[in-house]
C-alpha cells in the first residue's frame, strides 16, 4: 500500500522545524530547566487585565471567535491611527509571514532576507518555493540598504526585515528604512518585522504612511506583551494588501480567549511600561554579568542581549553546550560570524542569580 504522494516540492524538503523547543530538551535531559532565558519570552508574563478577560472569556470558549476579528481589528486600528481596514491578524507575526508568502512567492521566485535573519521566514519560503537571496549583514546590524539593493538586483516581489532585529538585537532609526524605500524595485513589497519595538528606544518604530503599497509591518503580541503561548499577531498595510489576507487565512484561527486577551492586553498601557522597564533591567543585568566573565555584551533593542563569547562558532556552541547542561536554557545564532555570541533573554532576579553562578563553570568547560 502505497503512502500519500507528496507533491516535488514538498518531497524535496527536509523534515524539520526551525527552533528546537525547551520543552523537548527538558524531555531530552529528564529534568526541567532552572532558567527559562533563551526564546526571549517575556518572562515578566501578560497583564493582569489580559488575565482577567481572558478568565472571562473562558467560560463562553464552546463558541467559536468572531472569524471577522473586528473588535480586535478596531482596538488595534484605534491604538496606531489607522482605520481597521489597514490590520490583518493572525496566528502570531509567524503565521502572518506564510500567509504573505503564500500570496505573493510563486516557484521560482526572488525573495530578499540577510543571511542569518529570523529563520521562520525562509521556512516559509522554501515551502513555497521562493529562490532566497541572502545579503550579509552590516557588522552586527541589519543592512538595508543592501538589502533593498539586492532585491533590485534580483527583481525581488518581496523582502524581509527586522527592526529591531533577531538575533543580535540590533537597531536601525525607522526613518532610515522608510527613507530607503524608494531603493526598492517596482511591485516589491518589504515585510517590516517589528516584533520587539516597543522595547526600542524612541526612533525605532517605522515612521509609515499607512497607505503605502511598498511596506507591511508586523506587530506581535507575543513579546513586550508577554502572550507568546496565545499566538496572536498583526499587521499593518493599506488596505488592498490586507483585504487580500482573508484570501487565504485561517478564520478561525485566532480563538475566542485569544481575542479578548489580546484586546486586553493592547489597553493596558502601566503595564506595558512597567514590563519595559524591567526588560531595560534585565539587559543591564546581563550585560554587567557578560562584562564580569571578561565578555562582551552587544547593545540590544530587544528583550534579549548577543554576547561575544570571544571566539569562534564552535566555541560558544561549547558554552551554549554548558549553559544548557547546568539548567539554563539559552540559544544563539545560526550563521557566522554571529555565531560567535549566544542570546539570553532579560529574565527575573532570580533567572539572572542562575545564569550569573553557572556562567563561570560553562566557559571553562569551553576552554578545557
Amino acid at each position: 500500500m502505497k503512502g500519500p504522494r507528496f507533491t516535488g516540492l514538498v518531497a524535496s524538503l527536509p523534515a524539520t522545524v526551525p527552533f528546537v523547543g525547551p520543552e523537548a530538551q527538558e524531555r531530552a535531559r529528564g529534568r526541567p530547566f532552572i532558567a527559562r532565558i533563551g526564546a526571549n519570552e517575556s518572562v515578566f508574563g501578560p497583564s493582569p487585565a489580559a488575565v482577567a478577560a481572558m478568565s472571562r472569556a473562558a467560560a463562553d470558549v464552546w463558541m467559536y471567535g468572531d472569524p471577522e476579528l473586528h473588535d480586535l481589528k478596531a482596538a488595534i486600528a484605534a491604538h496606531h491611527g489607522v482605520s481597521p481596514a489597514h490590520v490583518v491578524a493572525g496566528e502570531g507575526i509567524d503565521g502572518l509571514l506564510g500567509l504573505l508568502v503564500r500570496l505573493l512567492v510563486a516557484p521560482g521566485e526572488a525573495v530578499v532576507t540577510s543571511d542569518g535573519a529570523y529563520p521562520t521566514f525562509n521556512f516559509h519560503v522554501a515551502g513555497f518555493g521562493g529562490v532566497l537571496h541572502k545579503v550579509p549583514y552590516e557588522g552586527d546590524r541589519e543592512d538595508p540598504a543592501a538589502i533593498f539593493a539586492r532585491a533590485a538586483e534580483v527583481g525581488a516581489k518581496l523582502v524581509y526585515l527586522a527592526n529591531p532585529d533577531n538575533p543580535m538585537g540590533s537597531w536601525r532609526p525607522g526613518a532610515e528604512i522608510i527613507g530607503a524605500l524608494d531603493r526598492l524595485p517596482d511591485g516589491c513589497l518589504l515585510a517590516l518585522d517589528e516584533a520587539y519595538v516597543e522595547l526600542a528606544p524612541k526612533g525605532t518604530a517605522a515612521p509609515a504612511v499607512p497607505d503605502d503599497p511598498r511596506l507591511i509591518r508586523f506587530r506581535t503580541f507575543s513579546k513586550a506583551h508577554g502572550m507568546a503561548g496565545l499566538r496572536v499577531g498583526y499587521g499593518l498595510a493599506a488596505p488592498p494588501l490586507a483585504a487580500a489576507f482573508d484570501k487565504v487565512r485561517n478564520h478561525f484561527g485566532v480563538g475566542r480567549i485569544a481575542q479578548a486577551g489580546a484586546i486586553a492586553a493592547l489597553a493596558d498601557a502601566a503595564h506595558l511600561a512597567r514590563v519595559t522597564a524591567l526588560v531595560a533591567a534585565g539587559r543591564a543585568r546581563v550585560a554587567a554579568i557578560a562584562a564580569d566573565a571578561g565578555l562582551v555584551a552587544l547593545p540590544s533593542a530587544t528583550n534579549f542581549v548577543a554576547i561575544d563569547c570571544g571566539a569562534d562558532g564552535a566555541f560558544a556552541r561549547r558554552v551554549l553546550s554548558g549553559l544548557v547542561a547546568r539548567g539554563v536554557f539559552v540559544r544563539m545564532p545560526f550563521v557566522a560570524p554571529h555565531d560567535r555570541c549566544i542570546r539570553v533573554t532579560a529574565g527575573t532576579a532570580a533567572d539572572m542569580d542562575a545564569f550569573a553562578a553557572v556562567l563561570p563553570e560553562a566557559l571553562a568547560a569551553a576552554r578545557a
